[in-house]
């Protein structure tokens, strides 16, 4: 996990759809900024108190800046707004990471799937399986034709990417994408919730990767929630998480350091590795086989399926 954090100024701001801004952010003194690979995303400081992920939507050769798109929430917590009102070229954000959590594994097809601001992710996927040699396509929606964001550098993909605005040509066609995926081929997603709930009802298991910026939806009925244990792999020490209390909460009030961010199971930063135990994963972040294999869990939100966890803190 990545710890670079600095200070980056906004270098530029442009509008790229309706409600989308595009933001460059570089280093002040031209330092060249931590790599990464598509899928990536940061963690922006705002303002005190206010903190953001945002997925890295430009070039990953491109060390000496970073480029994120910030569509304003009509429903949202504040921070779009803030970028969009207040936030101007010059001013200094702290920015953390990169972190990827949606990584592009190599496959020789894959099937894009994107909704609205959701396109952010997939961009430079695109770029990275056009330089592979991979066969693919993107189907991109969204509400309104004005409101889908970077069409003009989706435009030299050709026919391989397919634009459907909600008001002129109704939903995505979901059957034409994902009914004949074959074996050898990976499908990734990122959207709304609605779009991603339908596309892994429709996806064959183990071809689809996402990445959500709301959590899931919690079940209604949730389980009874009891009292654990927690031991600290590093120092031996062991720490009680009575019901109702997060992982990260019960260990952070021992006075341990640990990093997070969104403290919604959505953004990784607090995945932590399972030295032993079961955890109880309540995140939107990894897949169903890392779900199986256990090594991990987000500790902001996950719990334990038994009375003992082992953690590598």
């Amino acid at each position: 996990m990545s710890r670079y954090e600095a200070g980056l100024v906004v270098a530029r701001r442009e509008t790229a759809a309706d409600r989308v801004l595009v933001l460059t952010l570089r280093h002040p003194l031209g330092e060249p900024l931590p790599a990464w690979e598509p899928g990536a995303h940061v963690d922006v400081v705002l303002r005190p108190g206010l903190e953001r992920q945002y997925s890295l939507c430009g070039d990953p050769a491109d060390r000496a800046a970073y480029r994120i798109a910030v569509l304003r929430e009509t429903d949202g917590r504040g921070g779009s707004a803030y970028v969009h009102d207040e936030l101007r070229a010059g001013d200094t954000v702290r920015v953390r990471g990169p972190r990827n959590g949606f990584r592009l594994e190599r496959a020789p097809r894959y099937r894009f799937l994107a909704g609205g601001i959701g396109i952010t992710p997939i961009l430079p996927m695109l770029a990275a399986a056009e330089e592979a040699g991979a066969e693919w396509s993107l189907l991109y929606g969204g509400r309104t034709r004005a409101g889908l964001a970077f069409t003009g550098e989706l435009e030299r993909y050709g026919g391989r990417v397919v634009i459907v605005p909600e008001d002129e040509s109704g939903l995505l066609d979901l059957a034409s994408v994902l009914d004949d995926v074959s074996p050898d081929t990976l499908v990734y997603c990122c959207g709304p919730g609605p779009l991603l709930d339908a596309v892994e009802a429709r996806c064959p298991a183990g071809r689809l990767r996402v990445e959500r910026f709301r959590p899931k939806e919690a079940v209604a009925d949730p389980p009874a929630e009891a009292e654990f244990e927690v031991v600290l792999a590093r120092s031996g020490r062991t720490v009680s998480v009575p019901p109702g209390v997060p992982v990260l909460d019960a260990v952070r009030a021992a006075g341990v350091e640990v990093l997070y961010s969104c403290t919604e199971g959505t953004c990784g930063t607090c995945e932590t590795e399972v030295v032993e135990g079961e955890p109880d994963h309540r995140d939107s972040v990894l897949t169903e086989a890392e779900r199986a294999a256990g090594e991990t869990m987000l500790i902001c939100v996950s719990r334990c399926r038994g009375r003992r966890l082992v953690l590598d803190l």
